[in-house]
C-alpha cells in the first residue's frame, strides 16, 4: 500500500505532500473538506484528473485532518494505492431519518459478497439516526465484518452536510467502502474521555431518537437549567454536554450528542437512538481524559491490527472534542501519532458522529459521540 496526500485551500490551491506519483495507480482517494469548497465541481474533477481511474469518496467535516496538524477550510485528499486489496463503494440515499435502518441494510447487502473485511462508512450527518444505521448493518453482517466509519459534519454550525461519490457534495446520502482479499489488516478503536455528573434521569418519553422527557419532564427545559447561560447557544453549545446513556442490557455506556432541538415541544434531537426506560446522565469535558482517550482509541486500534505498523490511519474525531480543546486540538493527533509510530500516513476529520466495534476484536458496530475513532490500514 502507498499513499500520496495533497491539501487544497483558497490561499495556496492544491499542493502535493508526497512525490509517489500514484496517478493512474490509485483506486481510492479520501477527501475531507469544508462543505463550500466540496459543492464545487471543478475540485472534484482535479482530483479525478489527477487519479483518472481512482473512486473519490468524501464528506463535510467540522475540520481536517492531515498528519498531525488540524485545518479548517481546507480539502485534505489522500490516494491510496492497494497493491492486492479490491475495494467495492455502495451508495444509498436517505429521505428521512426513519430510513437510516434500512439504508444499513441494503448498504451491507450490497458489499456481503466474498472475501470482504472491512466496511468504511461515511454518511450524511443530520439527517440520519445513526445508532438505527449501524443496526441496519449489523442485521445483514450478523457480526462478521467490522464497520467503521463516521457522519459527515459541518463546523458547528449544524446546517448542512455533503457526502462526496465522485462527483461534487450532495446532501442525503450514504456511501460504504468494500475492502477485500487476504492481504489487508484493519485494526480500530474508539474512545472518549468525559466526565459524567448529576444524578441519573429516566427517560421516560422518547421515540428513536427523539428525546421527549426525563423524569417526566420535558427533556428541552432541564438540559437547559443544566446548561445555564450555554442555552442560549443551543444546539452548539449542546457539543459541550452531551449526554451518558446507560444502557441496561449492557455494562458499556454510549455518548449521545444533540443535533436539534425543537422549542414548540421541547424536544431534542440526537444523533442516536435514546430509549425510553433507560437511564441518562449529562457530562462534561476533562482536557487531560479527552487526550488519554485519543492515547486509548490508538492503542485499541494497535492491538486489533495485533500490533503491526499501519501505512494508513484514518482518524474521526468528534466536533465536541475539538471545541473543547480548542488551540490544543492536535495534542490528540500528536498522542495518537507516538503509538501508532511514524510510518502510517494519517488523515481524517471532525465529525457528527463515530462508527466503530466498543472493543478490539468486536465486529458488532456502535454508533458513538465525542469520540476519537481510528481505523488502520496494512497490507501485507
Amino acid at each position: 500500500m502507498k499513499t500520496e496526500p495533497s491539501i487544497y485551500s483558497e490561499a495556496d490551491g492544491w499542493v502535493k505532500k508526497s512525490d509517489n506519483n500514484l496517478g493512474s495507480l490509485a483506486r481510492l482517494v479520501f477527501v475531507f473538506g469544508n462543505k463550500d469548497l466540496l459543492k464545487k465541481q471543478e475540485h472534484i474533477d482535479f482530483v479525478a484528473s489527477a487519479y483518472p481511474v481512482a473512486q473519490i469518496v468524501g464528506c463535510s467535516t467540522a475540520g481536517e485532518i492531515y498528519q498531525e496538524e488540524v485545518f479548517n477550510h481546507h480539502i485534505v485528499c489522500t490516494a491510496v494505492w492497494f497493491e492486492n486489496t479490491p475495494v467495492e463503494i455502495a451508495e444509498e440515499h436517505i429521505h428521512t431519518m426513519e430510513d437510516s435502518y434500512a439504508v444499513g441494510e441494503k448498504l451491507a447487502e450490497k458489499l456481503d459478497k466474498e472475501h470482504l473485511v472491512h466496511i468504511m462508512i461515511l454518511s450524511e450527518g443530520l439527517n440520519i439516526n445513526g445508532s438505527e444505521l449501524t443496526k441496519g448493518l449489523n442485521s445483514r453482517l450478523k457480526d462478521r465484518i467490522p464497520v467503521t466509519g463516521g457522519l459527515a459534519g459541518d463546523q458547528a454550525n449544524f446546517a448542512e452536510t455533503l457526502i462526496v461519490h465522485n462527483h461534487a457534495g450532495e446532501r442525503n446520502l450514504v456511501i460504504a467502502i468494500g475492502f477485500y482479499g487476504t492481504h489487508l489488516q484493519v485494526g480500530y478503536g474508539s474512545m472518549g474521555g468525559w466526565d459524567s455528573f448529576g444524578v441519573d434521569r429516566e427517560v421516560t418519553r422518547s421515540k428513536g431518537n427523539i428525546l421527549y422527557e426525563l423524569d417526566g419532564h420535558p427533556a428541552l427545559e432541564l438540559y437547559k437549567r443544566y446548561l445555564g447561560d450555554h442555552a442560549a447557544n443551543l444546539p452548539a453549545s449542546a457539543l459541550l454536554f452531551p449526554l451518558s446513556l446507560r444502557l441496561k442490557s449492557s455494562e458499556t455506556a454510549l455518548v449521545r450528542t444533540v443535533l436539534s432541538v425543537n422549542e414548540a415541544d421541547g424536544s431534542m434531537v440526537f444523533a442516536g437512538d435514546i430509549p425510553q426506560g433507560e437511564n441518562v446522565r449529562l457530562m462534561k469535558a476533562n482536557f487531560d481524559r479527552l487526550i488519554d482517550g485519543a492515547n486509548g482509541a490508538a492503542e485499541m486500534a494497535g492491538i486489533s491490527l495485533r500490533n503491526s505498523d499501519p501505512d494508513l490511519a484514518i482518524l474521526i474525531s468528534c466536533v465536541g472534542r475539538k471545541l473543547v480543546l480548542k488551540q490544543r486540538v492536535e495534542e490528540e493527533l500528536e498522542i495518537i501519532r507516538d503509538v501508532i509510530g511514524n510510518r502510517a500516513a494519517m488523515t481524517g476529520f471532525y465529525s457528527y458522529g463515530e462508527i466503530c466495534p466498543i472493543k478490539p476484536f468486536e465486529q458488532h458496530c456502535e454508533l458513538h459521540n465525542q469520540t476519537m475513532t481510528i481505523t488502520l490500514f496494512k497490507e501485507v
